[in-house]
C-alpha cells in the first residue's frame, strides 16, 4: 500500500487540479508518480519541468526511454520500468528492445554505448573514468549528449528513489521479468 496516496483531484486546491488537468490533456491519464509528487506542487513542477527541457534536448525520444529503463532495472523501481515500457512502446521501441535496454543492450553499438554508461553512472555513483567517457565519445555522442545521458540517469534516479519511499501503485500494464543470462 502507498505510504502517500496520490492527490485526489477533487480535493485539490486550484493550482494543483490546474497541473494535473494539463498532465491528463498531455498524456490522457494522470500518473499515480505525478499526483503523488502533487502534495507538492514544487516537487510535481521540478519533476515535469526537468522532464520537459530534457525532451528538448538532442537525445531521441527512444534513447531517452531505453536510458530510463536501464536506470529503473538497475534500481529495481517496479514503478518506472512499466512506466517506461509502456512509453518506450510509444517511442517505437518493441517488446524485445524494452527487455533488451533493462539489460543494458541497444538496438546498436551506439545505443548500447549509451546504455551501458548509463548503468555504469548508477552502478557506480557517477564515478567514472576518462576511459569510460572517451567510450562514448568514441560511440558519436557529442559532450552535449554526455550531458544529457547524465541529466537523463538523475532524472530517473529522482523518480526511482521517489517511489522506492513512497510505495507509488504500478498504474501501468506489468512487464516481465527479466530471465537471468
Amino acid at each position: 500500500m502507498p505510504r502517500l496516496q496520490p492527490v485526489n483531484m477533487e480535493n485539490a486546491d486550484s493550482a494543483t487540479m490546474a497541473l494535473l488537468e494539463n498532465v491528463n490533456k498531455k498524456l490522457g491519464m494522470v500518473p499515480n508518480l505525478i499526483s503523488t509528487m502533487a502534495h507538492s506542487s514544487a516537487v510535481a513542477n521540478a519533476y515535469l519541468g526537468f522532464s520537459q527541457s530534457l525532451s528538448t534536448g538532442t537525445l531521441s525520444p527512444r534513447l531517452r526511454e531505453q536510458l530510463a529503463l536501464v536506470v529503473g532495472e538497475a534500481n529495481s523501481c517496479d514503478y518506472c520500468v512499466a512506466a517506461h515500457t509502456a512509453l518506450g512502446k510509444g517511442a517505437g521501441l518493441s517488446e524485445k528492445e524494452t527487455c533488451d535496454a533493462r539489460r543494458a543492450l541497444g538496438g546498436d553499438d551506439a545505443e548500447s554505448v549509451a546504455l551501458t554508461f548509463a548503468r555504469q553512472i548508477v552502478d557506480d555513483r557517477g564515478i567514472v573514468s576518462d576511459a569510460d567517457v572517451q567510450r562514448v565519445r568514441e560511440a558519436g555522442y557529442t559532450d552535449g549528449e554526455i550531458a544529457e545521458i547524465v541529466a537523463n540517469v538523475a532524472l530517473n534516479i529522482f523518480t526511482n528513489y521517489f517511489n522506492h519511499v513512497v510505495e507509488t501503485e504500478v498504474d501501468f500494464p506489468a512487464v516481465p521479468e527479466l530471465a537471468t543470462v
